[in-house]
């Protein structure tokens, strides 16, 4: 049964991809928001990375790494298990992005749009979220939503660009499932460094993630990076 606290949904070819999926939006590109109903999951627990899956691009990541003249970063897949803490319990598992670091920063997280697009009924933004009483980042994320299968007020408050898709979904009520399709380790370059604000080289960890509505449309596909966290 899916829920407004669970979510899915996948415009790749394959969970794993080993270069840039098919239906991944290519840069230019307003991106299919089709859902391939072979590809749902029976039941919302998180893929394993495949052995030797190795490094995979992103075209999201490119799309707004491009428009500052770099390229993006090469995000190397890991297996659930592989993850350390606190990441682990952070991307590791089915439920919003949003709710899940409110509660393990025990405090509201607001978003920072960075750079958004809009075409037609596509709309991609580069955000990064921050924790309500000093501002420290918790997340750098790179999404691409599906307007048309949201409700009116949905979509109004996506385009108002206030608050994270996670806790618009959850304030509409709007059931859904979330569909983790890898688990990455990631070096921070110097854009990450400076949005994430690292006071020195890290790895870092994070997820790809899909969301699908209760009749299994795309919603969203979101990259998600979190900082080191002591």
């Amino acid at each position: 049964m899916l829920t407004a606290t669970s979510q899915i949904c996948e415009p790749a070819a394959h969970p794993l991809p080993k270069e840039a999926s098919p239906q991944e939006a290519k840069p230019g590109l307003a991106g299919d928001c089709r859902l391939k109903p072979a590809l749902l999951p029976k039941e919302a627990s998180p893929p394993e990375a495949k052995p030797g899956a190795g490094r995979f691009p992103s075209a999201l990541l490119e799309r707004f790494y491009s428009r500052a003249g770099l390229a993006p970063p090469r995000l190397r897949v890991v297996r659930g298990e592989e993850v350390p803490q606190p990441y682990k319990s952070l991307l590791v598992h089915s439920t919003d992005m949003t709710p899940t670091l409110e509660g393990f920063h025990g405090q509201p997280i607001h978003l920072a749009v960075l750079s958004s697009e809009r075409q037609d009924n596509v709309y991609w933004r580069e955000v990064i979220l921050r924790r309500a009483d000093d501002s420290r980042p918790v997340e750098y994320g790179v999404i691409r939503i599906c307007l048309a299968p949201l409700s009116a007020a949905a979509a109004k408050s996506v385009l108002e660009e206030r608050r994270p898709l996670g806790r618009i979904l959850q304030d509409e009520a709007v059931a859904h499932l979330s569909w983790p399709q890898a688990f990455f380790r990631v070096q921070a370059d110097a854009r990450l460094s400076k949005l994430l604000d690292l006071r020195q080289p890290a790895a870092l960890y994070g997820r790809r993630n899909v969301l699908a509505d209760g009749s299994r449309r795309l919603l969203a596909e979101v990259i998600e990076i979190l900082p080191p966290w002591p």
